[in-house]
């Protein structure tokens, strides 16, 4: 998911929203999803995000989002039909396997709450800053700096990871390493050896950012020390409405 997690510079509404009601919103919409139990909720969960990215131009980057979860979602779907045994049968297969309704509804309300679920959060870090979530959790929420720190900064290395890996492979398809072989264990099996390199490259990355965070006088750094202010607006408290409406609707649901 290289680049998926990266801020992109905007100026609609939810650029605009405190970020305290970014994650609000963010987490409500992943906590409704596993409140109801019911797909066609879920479904509308989904529709949701998709009018939150029209809004701030990122439709194509969610349906991204979407391609790379349907994938992993396939293979948990077909995972799950197969060990729910309980209710009607509907399909018999060789080997005393088959499909159940109830199977089949729970493995489509299991894969669209992982969609569902992974969406808001994709979003919001698009739409927001790092430093402006670190910032507004000392400030609101009275948070001691190093742990937003620590927080955000593990959601900044996740695409550098995610690139130093690709990199890293890049150079041994080169070499002549056949990364594009089918067969799944071979390909895991080709993976694992690169992990050590990945692992000491982070090693260097992570110590290199604790030096710079040191000669910029990180343990001075308290809750006033921001320059910048978030207050809450109007637009902040119609959102909060949004994440009551949501909740009490899942509820009822």
């Amino acid at each position: 998911m290289n680049g998926l997690l990266d801020y992109v510079d905007g100026d609609s509404f939810l650029y605009r929203l405190n970020p305290l009601m970014k994650l609000l919103l963010a987490f409500t919409l992943c906590a409704v999803c596993f409140i109801s139990d019911k797909l066609l909720f879920v479904l509308g969960v989904i529709i949701v995000n998709l009018c939150l990215s029209a809004t701030a131009g990122l439709v194509s980057r969610t349906f991204r989002v979407m391609l790379s979860l349907l994938k992993l979602s396939i293979v948990l779907f077909l995972v799950q039909i197969f060990f729910v045994r309980e209710g009607t049968i509907l399909l018999t297969l060789p080997l005393n396997i088959y499909i159940t309704d109830r199977g089949l509804l729970f493995s489509l309300l299991f894969v669209t709450r992982l969609i569902a679920a992974t969406m808001p959060l994709t979003l919001i870090l698009s739409v927001t800053k790092m430093t402006d979530i670190s910032n507004a959790l000392t400030q609101k929420l009275h948070i001691p700096y190093k742990y937003t720190f620590v927080l955000t900064t593990a959601i900044r290395f996740i695409p550098l990871f995610a690139a130093e890996m690709a990199g890293i492979i890049e150079a041994q398809v080169a070499r002549g390493v056949e990364f594009d072989t089918k067969n799944f264990f071979k390909k895991i099996k080709l993976i694992l050896p690169l992990c050590v390199p990945l692992l000491i490259s982070s090693v260097r990355k992570i110590e290199g950012g604790a030096i710079s965070a040191e000669l910029r006088g990180f343990n001075l750094r308290k809750r006033d020390s921001a320059y910048k202010h978030y207050p809450f607006t109007a637009r902040d408290a119609a959102v909060f409405c949004l994440c009551v409406i949501l909740v009490a609707a899942a509820l009822y649901v």
